[in-house]
Parts: structure tokens; sequence; C-alpha cells
């Protein structure tokens, strides 16, 4: 009788495994590869960055661990991983109830961080947990895409109802929340995906023009009230004028490294030891330096190929929802990238934004894998199970 059980015993796990094998199969088939090769890639390099960079800050602070930045961030990388594979797994209809209560928590987060989080800098966009920051403006980009996508989209089919309005009101609430953080750089990236966004849906060129007409007049008013987005700007202009110290040392940093980087040409002496904010804003200065231009470039590829193969698949849509949000979360992940990047290279004003992925922070970190996550939900081959409510408008 032993013998016998042992054997059904295998047989199950047998069963077990085959179908756990078929599931990965179909699932693998059913998933954007694309998008996912991609976001992996970005993941490895991110890991490797987080540890030639991340001790180095740790050396400036004089911290006695030089890995204590890279533990930290690894705490983040399990969670992270689980979230984007999770979220692979829901259908379009959950999706979106997902973005919509991710965008309702951040939100009030964000009110609370003004009342309750600190003070760091003049700013007050974090609160405490657990001995961590959270940053909740950058969970609100996310799942302010997808809420805006859904109110578009029910806007342009039923006209009885206000979609593009309340849409509008959200981002007007949201700019002031950012405003008053203050976060000049996060608005400006929510500004960009809500133009596009407006863009794909649609609405008047005549909106869009106002939209941007607006923005700039909002950029103004930061640049006449508020004397750090004034200096950063009169900074970048007049690069005499000014203490301009990172961003000479992040050229510098990149410059050093060449084409192939200072690891690889056997070189010693590394100018990121002296370069602020190296494992975050200026992470893609210490990319250049360890491996060159070649990584530099790999990385510009790997985040360009995201943006275009969403775009690519948004076109492929019917779905006034599905362009939407899919364009709006590719243009979140490309236009953040184009940021940090740009103000590595000296051809945006100086601003703190993360690089997605790559650059060191936890808040950053769940909010990339969280967007990547939807991108790939939305951008899932059909399946035949799924009923007519997976069709969204």
């Amino acid at each position: 009788m032993s013998t016998i059980r042992v054997t059904r015993f295998q047989d199950q796990v047998q069963s077990h495994v085959r179908a756990l094998v078929r599931a990965i199969a179909r699932w693998w088939r059913s998933i954007d590869r694309v998008l996912f090769i991609a976001t992996g890639a970005l993941m490895l390099v991110g890991i490797t960055l987080c540890f030639a960079a991340s001790p180095v800050t740790a050396t400036r602070l004089g911290l006695d661990d030089p890995l204590y930045f890279v533990e930290r961030q690894m705490l983040f990388f399990v969670p992270s991983i689980a979230i984007l594979l999770g979220l692979t797994f829901l259908r379009p209809l959950q999706a979106k109830r997902l973005g919509v209560l991710v965008f309702m928590a951040a939100a009030l987060l964000m009110v609370a961080g003004l009342v309750f989080g600190p003070e760091i800098n003049g700013a007050k966009r974090w609160l405490l947990v657990g001995g961590f920051s959270l940053q909740p403006s950058e969970l609100m980009k996310p799942g302010f895409v997808m809420t805006a996508a859904w109110l578009l989209a029910e806007g342009a089919r039923d006209k009885s109802f206000p979609g593009g309005l309340i849409a509008l009101m959200l981002y007007g609430v949201m700019s002031v929340l950012l405003l008053m953080q203050p976060d000049y750089g996060q608005w400006g990236l929510l500004t960009v995906i809500w133009t596009v966004m407006f863009f794909i849906a649609g609405w008047s060129w005549l909106w869009v023009v106002g939209l941007g007409i607006a923005a700039v007049i909002a950029l103004i008013a930061g640049y006449q009230y508020a004397p750090h987005v004034a200096s950063r700007i009169d900074r970048f202009l007049n690069p005499g004028i000014g203490d301009n110290y990172q961003v000479d040392k992040a050229l510098e940093t990149l410059a050093n490294g060449g084409l192939f980087g200072k690891d690889f040409s056997g070189a010693t002496q590394s100018i990121k030891y002296s370069l602020p904010d190296a494992h975050t804003d200026y992470i893609f200065a210490v990319a250049g330096e360890e491996a060159g231009f070649m990584l530099g470039a790999l990385i510009v590829v790997l985040f360009a190929t995201l943006v275009v193969r969403s775009f690519m698949r948004a076109s492929g849509q019917s779905s006034i929802f599905m362009q939407t949000a899919i364009c709006g979360l590719g243009a979140l992940i490309g236009f953040q990238a184009i940021i940090n990047m740009g103000v590595s290279l000296n051809l945006l004003p100086s601003k703190g934004m993360t690089l997605p992925f790559i650059s060191y922070g936890g808040s950053s970190l769940i909010a990339s894998a969280l967007t990547i996550g939807l991108l790939l939900s939305l951008t899932r081959k059909r399946r035949q199970h799924w009923t007519g409510r997976d069709q969204l408008p």
C-alpha cells in the first residue's frame, strides 16, 4: 500500500508541475516580451549601478557601512519584482480598477505628507513609514494615468458624462498639491503626460494649447516667486553665475568614462567620489564613468524601446481607454528618464528626478514596477475566457 501511495503522490506532483509549466508558457505567450525583456535589462543595470554608486554616497556621508544604501535598495527589489509580475496577470478591467484605487490612496497620502510629513530642504514630499521615507507623488503618477484614461474614455463613450472636465479638475488638484510641496519637476512631468493623453484621446487642439499656456503661466509664476526655481533656471541659462558644482562634476564624471568606461580601460582615478547624489539624481553620470558611452547608449536604447513599443501597441487598440492609458504609462517612463538624463548632460535645468529602475529610492522603484506592470497587463493578448466586460470603451 505504501508503494501505491508514493506512486500516487509522485503522479500528483508531476501533474501539478506540468500544469504550472503550461500556465507559465501561456503567460509568456500572452505578455509583450519586448517590454518585459527591456524592463528586466533595466533592472539588471539598476542593480549593477547600485553597487557602483551607493557606496560612493555612503563614503561621502561618513557612514560606517559602505553598503548601507545597497542593502536598503535590495529590500525594495523583491517586492518590486513581485508587484511587476503579479500585475501582468490582471485583465484590463482589473488593472483599471487597481489604478483608480492607487490614485485615490496616493492623493490622500500626498495631503497627509503636506500636513504631517517632515520638511526636508524646504520641501514636504515624504512620509516616514517604519524607518523608510515614502514619496506618495511617485505612486500618484501611474494611478493618475489610469484614472484620467478611464474618465476620458467614459466621456467619449457617453457625451452626457463630463469625463474630460473631471479629469482636468483632477489634474488641477494634483498640480496644486505638487506645487504646494513644492515639486516643480514632478508637476512638469505630470503636465507633459496629461498633454500627451489629452492629444491621444482626440480632444481639440484648443484645449492642448490652453493647457500649454496655463503651464507656461505657472512656470513664470514659479520663477518669480520661488527663489530655488529661479536660481536653477538662471544657472542653466547662464552657467557663469552661481554654483554649478553638481552639473560640472556630472559632466566631468561622464567624460572620464570615455567610450568603454574606467573599469574596462584599467584606469584607477574615479571622479564619482566627488559627485553629490551619485546614487540618485546623477546615477547616469556614474554609468558613463563605470562603463563608458556604451552603457549610456544602452540605457537610452532600453528606455526608447519601452516608449516606442508602448506607442506601437497602443496604435493597435480600438479602445480609447487602452490607447490613452498605454501611451500615458509609456510617456511617464520615457519623459522621466529624459529629465534625469538631460540634467546629467546639462541639457535641462537641475532637478531632482530619479531614473526609473536605476536610481536609488524605494518609492521610485515601486512606482516604476507599478507603471510597467500596468502597462504589461494592458498589452496582454486577449484570452478566450475573458468576458465582454474586459472590452473597455
